[in-house]
């Protein structure tokens, strides 16, 4: 059964929202990832020393749900915000993720494609013809 969780882009305050966050809500952050530790391969931009020490990614639980995050950087541009929010669906399988990402795309335009990730996820992102972000994880390896 898919899960749905809030995803909030920032521009470069990621990291000082998600501790406020943390302060308000309690809990621990299970993972915060700066841009610099993605690996890097030939068709890899060079990122700036701002960009790599932006917040790639971070999650936050609260209650039976999780706040997840990251920080925009100068290859994706700032985020305006008012659409700076995705909704992040995660699901039990590739087929499943398939399947949703695929009717999300109907009339959308797919940002990027699912495909298999570096943290280990099957991932994509699109935009659906109602003007919403949507992100569809499968983690591979259950966690």
């Amino acid at each position: 059964m898919a899960t749905i969780n809030p995803y909030l882009i920032f521009n470069g305050s990621c990291e000082a929202a998600f501790l406020f966050y943390q302060s308000v809500f309690g809990g621990e952050i299970p993972y915060m990832g700066k841009f610099k530790e993605m690996p890097q391969d030939a068709n890899s931009p060079e990122l700036s020393e701002e960009d790599g020490n932006r917040v790639m990614h971070v999650c936050l639980p609260v209650g039976s749900m999780m706040l997840m995050g990251s920080d925009s950087n100068s290859a994706s541009g700032d985020v305006v915000f008012g659409s700076n929010v995705s909704i992040s669906v995660n699901v039990e399988s590739k087929e499943e993720a398939d399947k949703i990402f695929n009717g999300l795309s109907v009339n959308g335009n797919p940002h990027m494609p699912m495909a298999d990730t570096f943290w280990g996820a099957y991932f994509g992102m699109l935009t659906d013809q109602f003007g919403i972000n949507w992100m569809v994880n499968f983690d591979k390896n259950g966690k």
